[in-house]
């Protein structure tokens, strides 16, 4: 019997509370799993995945990032907003502060992260600061841009928090993030299908305000300040040589240029960097949403099967 617990806690902002979520399995837990959630969503979307990982006796735990789920909603908060001094670092030190307080009930037990689209650019600046104190991470779904590019949004999102004010929502910069991601699903049914083909999740997500919000100024400043951190060769050389990493994502998702960011991506890490157990899994037929896909089975089955050979070998050294 699986155990859900909420829980809150300080933001690193020193303002907001942090809304987080605990999926205890019965007895010990053999690993802990923190996933670190995407832009536009909100943890308890990996309600079924998280469940079915704690049924095999994984505790999973994760936070809704700030202007995020049941982290949107005391002063000042609001959807897509993070906050005001360096949020790309907040963020990372709110999923750190999670990761210390739930191992201090479990002590011993490994930890693991996963990080997906956003939410990787957050795992993977992570494992450049905290990367010795877990057994292993996946990067799912995320991506590259050209650092012309970067530099070209974050000045345009300047003069534009400038103008405007850093909540505001602009529907140009909105439309330049996405506008791509539909060119190659033909007779598309919504402007989201380019996230999975599992037509319910999709018109779930829509329907949902929690999701289905445009990111303000500040949002998307923060997204190409988390590029500018975890495309930097430099930084990434303070990711542990001996870290298991599982890089994954499907071949149709826009996000990672349909497979060749996460391809990239494995190459730093294993040829460029050497860390010593990088792996790369790509799903023909899938799009962004790995845990949301119909055949979001195999990604389950497939991700469990990573993490227990990992514990296996973490409890024999």
């Amino acid at each position: 019997m699986v155990r859900k617990e909420e829980l809150t806690y300080k933001s690193r902002d020193r303002q907001t509370m942090v809304h987080a979520i605990k999926w205890i399995p019965e007895g010990e837990p053999v690993a802990i799993l923190q996933i670190i959630h995407g832009m536009q969503e909100f943890i308890d979307r990996y309600d079924e995945f998280a469940t079915f990982l704690a049924e095999k006796g994984i505790l999973v735990m994760g936070n809704d990032h700030l202007g995020h789920g049941g982290s949107v909603g005391g002063k000042g908060t609001t959807y897509g907003y993070f906050c005001k001094n360096d949020p790309a670092t907040v963020l990372v030190r709110d999923a750190h502060r999670l990761k210390k307080m739930v191992q201090e009930e479990y002590p011993g037990i490994p930890v693991f992260i996963l990080g997906h689209s956003f939410g990787s650019f957050v795992a993977r600046e992570y494992i450049t600061r905290y990367g010795t104190g877990i057994k292993g991470a996946i990067i799912q779904g995320t991506a590259f841009m050209p650092n012309g590019t970067i530099k070209s949004l974050s000045g345009l999102v300047n003069v534009l928090g400038v103008i405007f004010g850093e909540k505001h929502r602009s529907d140009m910069v909105n439309n330049m993030a996405f506008k791509g991601y539909l060119k190659n699903i033909p007779n598309p049914r919504t402007k989201f299908d380019w996230l999975s083909h599992n037509e319910e999740s999709i018109d779930k997500y829509i329907a949902n305000p929690a999701d289905n919000f445009v990111f303000t100024i500040n949002g998307f400043k923060t997204m190409a300040e988390f590029l500018r951190r975890v495309q930097d060769t430099d930084k990434m050389e303070d990711i542990p040589k001996n870290l298991p990493i599982l890089i994954t994502a499907g071949k149709e998702d826009p996000v990672g240029d349909y497979g060749q960011a996460p391809e990239k991506l494995y190459h730093i890490y294993k040829d460029q960097l050497q860390i010593t157990d990088v792996e790369l899994k790509l799903y023909d037929g899938m799009r962004h949403e790995l845990q949301q896909e119909i055949d979001r089975s195999k990604v389950y089955e497939d991700q469990y099967a990573w993490l227990k050979k990992v514990i296996d070998k973490v409890a024999k050294d």
